[in-house]
């Protein structure tokens, strides 16, 4: 064989191969979508991949499977669904601390965060609330500050660990209003609530399905939520940007696919994504886990990580923030 029928040849399986692929993706999905959840069940996580998992896969057309592969702070499941084959038959439902804050603390991870994966589409958001004690004599985000100000190094806040969104948010909170407070870790949020209501703790950043129902019951203070906009996760609740302008953290939720996802099947998914976010079961439940549905396009959503991957590293090396 010449050297001209040898590439015509290598041309032809080129294409053979080319259009396969992209027959598959046409016909996507022919079978049942593993879901990849790098948390335990009955989390946060898994519980969002739950209420999206039903009414996704009968916008899909297919089964959606969800798998939770916990271990690592989400480190191993990530990471399998990174070294899965780019078919659209693995997706992977991440958050912050796998894509934004882990990367940024761990120079050891498994996966390139941008890199190896193909973003899909954000879908939700679950905002945090500012709690202070019944005895602090604050009563809005500009009075704690003032309070703040004025007694360098005396206040302190709790946070669930090192490197978690709780300690980030009291980091962020802290360089914006250029506030000296001293940290606090505890082995989760519900292990500081008791020392908070007591007042040996100042302040702590929780979660909304946690946090809020201490404020109900008239136990605790909301000052404000970390959304730069009102939420009706949180009625009555004013934004910290109200006071802090820009002021903005929250747990995101994304799904990716491998990297070399085919974009037919991007699109698939995006969609079906959007749709169900607008589905009034899916608004209401996730509304009741303490998160706000949120959608939109691939592009939208690789611009939010970038956004997001570069606030929490400049936070993380400025205030020296670490794992240990």
């Amino acid at each position: 064989m010449n050297k001209t029928n040898w590439l015509r040849g290598l041309c032809a399986a080129a294409a053979v191969l080319i259009g396969c692929g992209t027959a598959q993706a046409q016909n996507y999905p022919s079978k049942p979508v593993r879901l990849i959840v790098p948390f335990p069940a009955g989390g946060a996580t898994d519980l969002f991949a739950r209420t999206l998992s039903q009414k996704l896969s009968e916008k899909m057309g297919a089964s959606l499977v969800v798998e939770n592969r916990p271990g690592a702070g989400g480190t191993l499941g990530s990471d399998l669904a990174a070294k899965a084959s780019p078919d659209g038959y693995t997706l992977l439902l991440s958050t912050s601390s796998t894509h934004s804050i882990g990367p940024n603390l761990n120079p050891r991870m498994p996966y390139d965060a941008v890199k190896d994966f193909t973003p899909i589409s954000q879908v939700g958001n679950a905002p945090s609330i500012m709690l202070v004690p019944n005895s602090s004599p604050a009563k809005t985000v500009k009075e704690w500050i003032d309070y703040a100000k004025k007694n360098p190094g005396r206040l302190n806040y709790a946070s669930s660990g090192n490197g978690t969104i709780v300690q980030l948010s009291a980091e962020l909170f802290k360089a914006q209003a250029d506030l000296f407070v001293v940290h606090i870790p505890y082995k989760g949020t519900a292990l500081a609530i008791p020392d908070l209501v007591s007042g040996k703790v100042d302040v702590l950043f929780d979660s909304l399905p946690t946090g809020l129902p201490h404020v109900r019951d008239g136990r605790l203070r909301a000052l404000g939520v970390t959304t730069l906009k009102p939420t009706a996760l949180a009625p009555g609740v004013p934004p910290i940007a109200d006071v802090l302008p820009g002021y903005e953290s929250n747990t995101w939720f994304g799904l990716f696919g491998p990297k070399g996802l085919p974009p037919e099947v991007v699109s698939r998914v995006n969609t079906a994504a959007n749709q169900v976010l607008q589905d009034p079961e899916v608004i209401d439940k996730l509304q009741r886990l303490g998160i706000e549905p949120v959608g939109g396009t691939p592009a939208q959503f690789s611009a939010m990580l970038a956004k997001e991957s570069a606030k929490w590293k400049k936070i993380i090396t400025e205030r020296k923030i670490t794992l240990e």
